[in-house]
């Protein structure tokens, strides 16, 4: 048996790109979101058979999109756990841009509370985990007493069909915070703790490389960034 992988190449338009012409952050997790979902209907599942809400990603930009106009996508399952599974994705743009990201996937059940992958995921996708375990906890820590704060307003067009702010969504602080940084490599990670919602009052709390998502004190994601 051949172990998965999955292909697909997309234009990079001119809303995923900042005012320069790099291809921002909150494009980049679209682009993750979008090419797993597409993945997963290609091997057979219906929209409406599975839920699955991310947990962690992790970006290696080794060499930043600047100037590319196309990237091609290469994603398979790299690891699993009991309701999880790893996928890993290489992007490689036409001009030179490429990152490695990694991105944890926990499966829901219809009333969202985590549900095991069933014998038909494995049979799929366990070829390219390989036995790998997929890791799920929190690594990221608390935000420092130090740490200054602002209010992040949630728009209506943040939310997804979860009712929740969509993943992509929560980089567009992070772009904003490191913007000066993002034309050169750069490692990120961000943690998806438990859900915004619409109508959220978010404080963004930021100190050195951290950034934190809060409402009334209680850390929901956090972030960190470096180059």
């Amino acid at each position: 048996m051949t172990a998965r992988r999955f292909s697909a190449r997309r234009p990079i338009r001119l809303s995923d790109t900042d005012a320069t012409g790099r291809l921002r952050l909150d494009a980049v997790a679209r682009y993750l979101q979008d090419i797993a979902a597409d993945d997963v209907l290609d091997a057979g599942w219906a929209p409406d058979e599975h839920i699955w809400v991310v947990r962690r990603t992790n970006l290696h930009v080794t060499r930043p999109f600047l100037e590319d106009t196309a990237v091609e996508l290469e994603t398979w399952c790299s690891g699993t756990g009991a309701s999880a599974a790893l996928r890993s994705t290489t992007l490689t743009g036409d001009r030179g841009g490429r990152i490695e990201a990694e991105m944890t996937w926990i499966n829901l059940g219809p009333n969202l509370q985590p549900l095991r992958l069933e014998a038909r995921f494995l049979a799929v996708y366990g070829e390219s985990a390989a036995g790998r375990r997929v890791p799920t906890r929190f690594e990221l820590p608390p935000p420092p007493d130090t740490s200054t704060s602002f209010e992040w307003q949630v728009r209506a067009t943040d939310v997804d069909r979860l009712q929740h702010v969509n993943n992509a969504a929560y980089w567009a602080p992070v772009e904003e915070l490191a913007v000066s940084r993002l034309r050169e490599p750069f490692r990120a990670t961000l943690e998806y703790r438990q859900p915004l919602d619409f109508g959220d009052r978010v404080d963004v709390r930021t100190a050195g490389d951290g950034l934190w998502f809060t409402v009334a004190g209680q850390v929901r994601a956090a972030a960190i960034l470096r180059t």
